[in-house]
């Protein structure tokens, strides 16, 4: 393992939440906001941050794993830590998170964390996508800080919505809407696929270097 493997991995450790201290950091700030001290964009924030919190709980409590990706999840033998890059505002990441979180449980050998992009700029910055700091960035380490896999900011078939949206000159407001009906109606399945078919491919690449 490289110093800066270890180094990042310590961080990871260090400054990452469990889901459960997310949520409840999520529910924090939306108890302690002031609104009549707040900028526009920080109401807009607030708004997202109690649709993020209903959505999270939401997903959870429906959620189930599918059959084979919990084989695979479940058939994880040594420790992983599985990184989420993200923030309490983010609504893409209310909408991936607890599936993430449901399949990372089912293994205890799996360590969720979830590291703040705003203030760690220098783990964001080792992730960008097209040069964007878009969030939630799901990355898989093993316990020597090798990177296994990349998943985010969201699944395939909602990155080709968004860029056919944004392509037609659609606004902001309805691109945002369209995207969420879009994950209402998808219900993670599109999410655990692509988890699937990513663990399938990360167990086979290790069992072979091993």
């Amino acid at each position: 393992m490289t110093p800066m493997n270890i180094s990042l991995l310590e961080k990871i450790n260090s400054i990452g939440l469990s889901y459960r201290q997310y949520l409840n950091l999520t529910a924090r700030e939306i108890e302690t906001a002031d609104s009549a001290q707040l900028t526009e964009e920080e109401h807009a924030q607030l708004e997202n941050k109690k649709l993020n919190l209903h959505r999270m709980k939401r997903i959870e409590k429906h959620y189930q794993v599918g059959e084979g990706l919990k084989n695979i999840a479940q058939s994880v033998d040594k420790p992983q830590l599985w990184m989420i890059i993200s923030e309490t505002w983010c609504g893409d990441s209310a909408q991936n998170i607890p599936y993430i979180f449901k399949i990372a449980e089912l293994n205890p050998k799996i360590d969720l964390r979830i590291v703040l992009r705003d203030t760690n700029p220098d783990i964001m910055n080792l992730y960008l996508t097209n040069g964007t700091r878009s969030i939630p960035i799901l990355v898989v380490f093993d316990e020597f800080g090798n990177e296994l896999l990349k998943w985010g900011p969201r699944p395939m078939a909602a990155k080709q919505l968004v860029n056919d949206l944004i392509t037609q000159g659609t606004d902001k407001i309805v691109r945002a809407q369209k995207l969420h009906l879009w994950y209402g109606r998808n219900k993670g399945k599109d999410l655990e696929l692509e988890m699937t078919a990513m663990l399938k491919s990360m167990m086979i690449k290790t069992e072979w270097e091993g």
